[in-house]
């Protein structure tokens, strides 16, 4: 059984989901990708507490870093995808292709593009951190202002952040 809740953060509501092994969904509920609910998920805010407290410190900029049990369900691939991205600092930035790059294959920034789109855990896994090559923002499950504001957030200047036309 998935257990859930939505926090009301200044960006809009944000859904996060847990199971019995720890974190399993978080995402804004009016992004491009709408939160997954089946008769399986039940909500459950008490349950959340110790994960909705951690994200309220986050957008109030009191947390850089996540203590919350994570288990995000992927492929070996994404697996390593996401894991590297948990390495990003907090208001550092990194491209698809030098991420491709660490991880093996500098020709492999579709392949990681792809697995950055299907990260379950935005935020805890900063998929916002990643950007295009020339440093412009470039998708986001949540959108490209949400992007732009989760890096403000963090301290990236708000005249560095550019969107792609």
């Amino acid at each position: 059984m998935i257990r859930f809740a939505d926090l009301a953060t200044p960006l809009g509501p944000l859904r996060i989901a847990i199971d019995g092994r720890g974190l399993r969904y978080v995402d804004f509920v009016a992004g491009q990708r709408p939160p997954p609910t089946t008769e399986d998920w039940e909500p459950d805010p008490r349950a959340l507490a110790p994960y909705l407290a951690e994200f309220a410190a986050y957008f109030a900029g009191r947390l850089q870093v996540f203590s919350v049990p994570c288990a995000a369900a992927g492929t070996p691939f994404q697996q390593r995808v996401w894991q590297r991205l948990m390495a990003i600092g907090y208001g550092a930035t990194l491209s698809y292709g030098e991420l491709a790059a660490e991880l093996g294959n500098p020709n492999a920034s579709r392949a990681v593009g792809a697995a950055v789109g299907r990260n379950p855990l935005s935020i805890i896994i900063p998929c916002h951190r990643v950007v295009g090559r020339d440093g412009r923002l470039t998708g986001y499950a949540g959108g490209l202002p949400i992007k732009a504001a989760l890096l403000q957030l963090e301290g990236v200047p708000a005249q560095s952040l550019r969107t792609r036309r």
